[in-house]
C-alpha cells in the first residue's frame, strides 16, 4: 500500500511538472525556423543561405533500456511539448499583412542598408545609423520608413504570439527575430551588438 501510495504521488508530482513545462515552454529552434522563412520573404535574395536549426537528439534506444520508470514517464508525458516545436504557426491573415507590408518597404529601404544610412538593431528593430549619408531631402522620409518598418516589427512579433496561443512569448520571439535578422543580412549591412555597430 506504501508503494502504491508512493506511485501516485510522484505521477502526480509528474504530471503537474509537465504540465507547468509544457504551458511556459517556448519552442526555440521552432521560432528561429519561423523567423527564417519571414526574413527570407521579406528580403528575398539578399538573404544568406538559411542555415537549419540543430535537430532534436533522436533517443537511443539502448539507452531507454535502463531508463528509470519516472524519466521515461516524464518524457512521455513532454512529447506533446517537443511536437509543438515544429508546429510554430506563422500562417495567419494578420502576419501574412504584416509581412507584406514589411516586403513592399523593403524595396525602398534596401538602398539605406547598403549605403549605412540605417541598421539592423540588437532588439529586432532598425534604426538610423548615419543620417549625413542621407540627403537632406530625403531625411523625413527615410525617419518614416523606420518608424513603419518598426510598428511592423513589433506588431509581427506581438501577432506570431497570439496567433500561437501564448502572449507571453512575445518577448522570446522578438529577441530570437533579433539574432535572426543579424544572420541573415546581406554584407555590407550594419547591425548592432551590445550597442556596438558592426558592419557585416
Amino acid at each position: 500500500m506504501t508503494l502504491f501510495k508512493w506511485l501516485s504521488s510522484s505521477m502526480a508530482g509528474l504530471m503537474l511538472v509537465s504540465c507547468v513545462t509544457i504551458n511556459i515552454y517556448f519552442p526555440a529552434a521552432a521560432a528561429e525556423k519561423a523567423a527564417d522563412r519571414i526574413i527570407g520573404d521579406v528580403w528575398g535574395e539578399e538573404t544568406k543561405p538559411l542555415v537549419a536549426p540543430v535537430p532534436a537528439e533522436q533517443s537511443n534506444d539502448s539507452s531507454s533500456v535502463n531508463m528509470p520508470i519516472a524519466v521515461s514517464v516524464l518524457n512521455w508525458l513532454m512529447s506533446p511539448a517537443v511536437a509543438a516545436e515544429a508546429n510554430l504557426n506563422i500562417n495567419s491573415p494578420a502576419i501574412a499583412d504584416i509581412q507584406n507590408s514589411m516586403k513592399a518597404r523593403h524595396e525602398t529601404l534596401k538602398a539605406y542598408y547598403v549605403n549605412g544610412a540605417i541598421g539592423l538593431t540588437d532588439n529586432g528593430l532598425i534604426t538610423v545609423r548615419d543620417a549625413k549619408v542621407v540627403s537632406l531631402k530625403d531625411r523625413n522620409t527615410v525617419n518614416g520608413l523606420v518608424a513603419d518598418e518598426n510598428k511592423d516589427r513589433s506588431a509581427l512579433y506581438a501577432e506570431i504570439a497570439r496567433a500561437n496561443g501564448h502572449p507571453e512569448w512575445q518577448v522570446d520571439i522578438q529577441t530570437t527575430f533579433a539574432r535572426r535578422w543579424i544572420s541573415n543580412a546581406a554584407a555590407g549591412w550594419w547591425y548592432q551588438t551590445s550597442g556596438l555597430w558592426q558592419q557585416k
